[in-house]
């Protein structure tokens, strides 16, 4: 889905150990945003044989960002360009400066009002490029440009391979709430962790419905919810006793709700659902006891 609107724009500073792993310090706002272009370049390799492509391989090999901003303050300056800032508190940009690597985060709005998350985790800036224009007849804005190299970053991730980029949707399935809350606390940091599938019901059937015989209504039904986007199925069963097993499947209630069937007799009945989920181990509600009068 296209998106309309950017905001969010942050920066964490980096430090590398011996062998250049990184570690990322807090995000800062970097300043108020208005453009972000993200081109990628790919190393491709293809293999021939046969008369024909056979193999073809491609990697990431860097990208250039491009970001339209409204200010960029001295502070801020000093840490994406490596410029000084000397006893005046003027900013000198000198020709052996070079800017150290930081992450880049921001986000940007879709048209269905939720928003795309980003972190790139290793980009150089060169000095801002500023547009300057004399007072004419109209108003026109200027405002700076900066442009950045986009690298992998160094650190392996829980695969052993070097993520450049980190992207979420606000709302997409399995996406975890605290994921985005936290999205510019810190810089996400991959999360490669086997996901075991697992259902947990959240709302038991009513333990207990008293009915008239004759003019029996309601229904019983079970909330539920998984770790993962698979669905959940469902199969309810009717016992002769106080009891979760041994009972019999009803044929075709394999939804969240049952309804109590209208022509039970003067009686005591009981019921209660398995849910199954795919890869997790099925899960069984409480008994729902119906007493017909």
């Amino acid at each position: 889905m296209a998106t309309i609107g950017l905001d969010s724009l942050y920066y964490a500073k980096i430090t590398e150990d011996e062998n250049g792993i990184e570690t990322y310090g807090t995000p800062k706002v970097l300043a108020k945003a208005m453009t972000a272009e993200l081109s990628v370049e790919l190393i491709e390799a293809i293999l021939y044989a046969d008369d024909g492509a056979s193999e073809v391989v491609k990697e990431f090999k860097s990208g250039a960002l491009t970001l339209g901003i409204d200010d960029i303050g001295s502070l801020v300056a000093q840490d994406l360009t490596g410029c000084k800032i000397d006893s005046n508190n003027v900013v000198v940009s000198r020709s052996e400066d070079g800017g150290s690597p930081v992450a880049i985060g921001f986000r940007a709005k879709k048209a269905n009002g939720r928003y795309r998350y980003f972190w790139l985790y290793r980009v150089i800036f060169s000095v801002p490029a500023t547009s300057l224009a004399t007072k004419g007849d109209s108003i026109t804005f200027s405002s700076p440009t900066i442009e950045g190299t986009v690298f992998r970053r160094n650190k392996l991730d829980g695969e052993n391979k070097h993520p450049w980029k980190a992207e979420v949707t606000e709302g997409d399935s399995g996406v975890a709430p605290s994921t985005i809350s936290g999205w510019f606390t810190s810089v996400y940091e991959p999360d490669f962790t086997p996901v075991t599938p697992a259902i947990t019901i959240t709302t038991q059937p009513a333990a207990l419905t008293e009915v008239t015989a004759g003019s029996i209504t309601g229904s019983l039904a079970v909330v539920a919810s998984s770790n993962t986007s698979n669905p959940v199925t469902y199969q309810w069963y009717e016992n002769t006793i106080d009891s979760s097993t041994g009972g019999t499947p009803i044929n075709g209630e394999t939804s969240a709700s049952f309804d109590i069937p209208t022509d039970l007799l003067a009686d005591t009945y009981y019921y209660y659902c398995v849910l199954n989920l795919s890869g997790a181990d099925p899960v069984t509600t409480d008994v729902a006891t119906v007493i017909v009068s």
